[in-house]
């Protein structure tokens, strides 16, 4: 009888199917894995004006694993070029992923997480901080590298953007 019973359970257990192994997740939304290495197009010495406002902003490669980047505002009076603003900034991973760290003035740090990427074009974003929120880049078909800020100023939402050129090579 306890052969019997034992035999019944081995076909029963045979018959029922198998449990289906959980459900692999799907892509998450937002963005799809990228590293800093994909955002090597900004990589360069870039210049350009604003009347009498002379602009540079120069990106390293990302070897390392990190952009660093400078940004300086030149403007001549009297014969004389004055630097009118600087800004140090760097593109760094971390435990939030990608981030934008921006340093106008040399004043402490402040992150904008990347919140979108495409081939030529990212937006990094800090609805925490008062202005800018977000800071976006792109590259355009002329070759072209735009940057524009966006967020609350004196309540509405403003934007102010640049566009520098590839300085070219030096001996």
């Amino acid at each position: 009888m306890t052969f019997l019973v034992i035999v019944i359970a081995a076909l029963i257990c045979l018959q029922s199917p198998a449990p289906s192994p959980a459900p692999s997740p799907g892509p998450s939304p937002g963005l799809s894995p990228r590293t800093i290495a994909d955002l090597a197009w900004l990589e360069g010495h870039w210049v350009g004006s604003d009347g009498p406002l002379q602009m540079e902003e120069i990106w390293t490669s990302a070897a390392g694993g990190t952009i660093v980047g400078l940004h300086k505002d030149v403007s001549t009076r009297d014969g004389m070029p004055r630097m009118l603003w600087f800004e140090f900034q760097r593109i760094e991973g971390g435990a939030d992923g990608i981030a934008y760290v921006a340093q106008p003035g040399g004043q402490p740090p402040t992150r904008f997480a990347l919140i979108e990427q495409a081939d030529r074009r990212v937006v990094f974003a800090n609805p925490a901080h008062d202005f800018p929120q977000r800071i976006l880049y792109w590259l355009d078909d002329a070759g072209a590298l735009h940057a524009r800020i966006e967020g609350p100023k004196d309540g509405k939402t403003v934007g102010e953007e640049w566009r520098w050129t590839r300085r070219p090579a030096t001996k």
